[in-house]
């Protein structure tokens, strides 16, 4: 826990507004609770959000708070809380088994977390598991590989899991997936310490590598300007013991990360291809894409979506 007082911040209920705003632009909702203390700026209570809303104009619908533009999609929203509720636990425990396998047999990848919808509360059966991760200088594109190839060896185990069009894959679905891998050198200072970036590491689960995550948030106080919640930051997730290596890392060198790149570029297109036809997941990672620039892989105007 760091030791840190916040700044003077805007009035609650602008802040409960702009709070919304940013998980619907994710694409989900929170209860009035929770809201309560994910809310931009610092926590605030129950009575505070509900009050906020009234005076902002938003609503409360199916326990959740949302904008008026949103309401026709709060059956959606419900079905991911309700979701949520019945699967996160046994995909965290997967998620685990995954990680301790890919950090064994990948020592160059330093800190993985949980990231997307099974860390922010709204994750389906359906749903892919996001990872952020923290890599060696020049390791960026071999991990991309090792978290596919290993991913899709363990997702021929899981043939039978439901998918949707972001996770219907021909021979297996899509299960565990790179979302954010940064370089170590990137990390003090990020290049970028936005409200985004903010939340992305405040919703996050960090299982290996703690001390890296907490790195992060203590190199770059600008986080806590939007999110004082990190100063506080749990991880009630992380693997104990930390899985060791299996493999040395000379046996990675910085080098193959350029036959890794194209190697991955092939399997991106790929990825992209198979959504042709599913004009609403292909804006989905276009959107998702988007909210981790400047660090997307192969983001040039060849693969862009």
């Amino acid at each position: 826990m760091l030791d840190y007082s916040p700044s003077p911040t805007a009035p609650a209920p602008e802040r409960v507004a702009r709070s919304v705003a940013l998980l619907e632009r994710r694409g989900y909702a929170v209860s009035p609770a929770r809201l309560a203390s994910l809310c931009l700026g610092g926590p605030v209570s129950e009575p505070d959000v509900r009050w906020a809303a009234a005076a902002e104009g938003l609503d409360i619908v199916g326990g959740l708070v949302v904008t008026p533009s949103s309401v026709a999609r709060v059956e959606s929203m419900s079905s991911r809380t309700r979701g949520h509720a019945d699967h996160a636990g046994a995909y965290i425990a997967m998620t685990q088994r995954f990680v301790r396998t890919l950090v064994a047999f990948a020592p160059f990848i330093r800190s993985v977390w949980i990231a997307g919808s099974l860390a922010s509360g709204g994750f389906r059966e359906t749903d892919d598991v996001d990872l952020n991760l923290v890599v060696d200088d020049g390791h960026r594109h071999l991990a991309y590989v090792a978290v596919n190839v290993l991913g899709l060896l363990h997702a021929l185990a899981h043939r039978s899991k439901p998918v949707d069009d972001l996770t219907r894959r021909p021979v297996a679905p899509r299960l565990m997936t790179a979302n954010l891998i940064l370089e170590r050198s990137q990390l003090s200072p990020l290049a970028r310490t936005d409200e985004g970036m903010a939340f992305e590491l405040l919703v996050s689960e960090p299982l290996y590598g703690v001390e890296i995550f907490e790195r992060i948030i203590q190199d770059n106080p600008g986080l806590l300007d939007h999110f004082p919640q990190l100063a506080a930051k749990r991880a009630p997730h992380a693997l104990e013991p930390a899985p060791r290596a299996r493999l040395p890392r000379w046996a990675f060198p910085a080098l193959a990360d350029g036959a890794a790149r194209r190697l991955g570029k092939v399997a991106w297109r790929y990825m992209q291809w198979t959504r042709r036809h599913h004009p609403e997941a292909l804006a989905r990672v276009a959107f998702v894409r988007e909210t981790m620039r400047p660090y997307t892989l192969f983001d040039d105007e060849a693969t862009r979506t």
